[in-house]
């Protein structure tokens, strides 16, 4: 006879989602000032992520404050009924007195090596500083995988804070966290099984579809 094999826990998965395109998305540092829309290719990114759960047992949902991640979450609340809970820890890094200023001007700026290489050691003109923000996303996670242990978390954030999760994940030290790239509208999946590493199993997402990352 022929011993069974053990089931595997299946753990907490999170789905984290960066909002989809606006007007200005990779020409300035919107930050966390308020009145920034989708684009018509953002909401359309934002369609593709709710047609992307089907089959998926999604338990929640949490959004960033601003408005460019509720809209993106929308779709996908409309398509699973569930109510998308504002959850301020995912909110984009504040940019102090670099808000709104265009990224080829930044580009110029010695200051901006720092941001590409060693950004632990960098904080923004009267704002946040990257390892705070890292902190702050990590702890937001947490918090999510705690009141939904088990089930399937959808969490509608921002790139830079995305990349800090993925990257603290991973293992990753923070000063190399620039080399991961997540694109609007992109999914990237965490899984989190108490006692064991988090296994990243997804990152920058954007076309097949998610279902298969949860059995059944």
């Amino acid at each position: 006879m022929t011993a069974a094999t053990p089931t595997q826990p299946q753990g907490t998965l999170l789905l984290l989602v960066r909002h989809g395109e606006t007007p200005t998305t990779g020409m300035v540092l919107p930050g966390r000032a308020p009145g920034l829309h989708l684009s018509d290719r953002g909401r359309d990114q934002a369609e593709r992520v709710a047609e992307r759960l089907s089959g998926l047992a999604v338990s929640a949902m949490y959004s960033s404050p601003l408005e460019r991640t509720r809209e993106t979450a929308e779709p996908a609340a409309t398509r699973t009924g569930l109510e998308v809970f504002v959850e301020a820890g995912l909110i984009e890094c504040d940019f102090g007195d670099w808000t709104g200023a265009r990224l080829a001007d930044l580009s110029g700026l010695p200051e901006w090596r720092t941001v590409q290489q060693n950004p632990s050691a960098f904080r923004f003109p009267n704002g946040e500083g990257f390892t705070q923000m890292q902190e702050r996303i990590v702890g937001a996670l947490e918090g999510v995988r705690a009141a939904h242990t088990g089930g399937v978390v959808v969490c509608f954030s921002h790139a830079d804070p995305i990349k800090a999760a993925v990257a603290h994940a991973l293992g990753t030290p923070l000063d190399l966290f620039q080399r991961i790239f997540i694109s609007p509208g992109s999914v990237s999946a965490i899984s989190y099984v108490d006692g064991q590493a988090p296994a990243v199993l997804m990152v920058n997402s954007t076309s097949e579809p998610l279902s298969g990352l949860r059995r059944t």
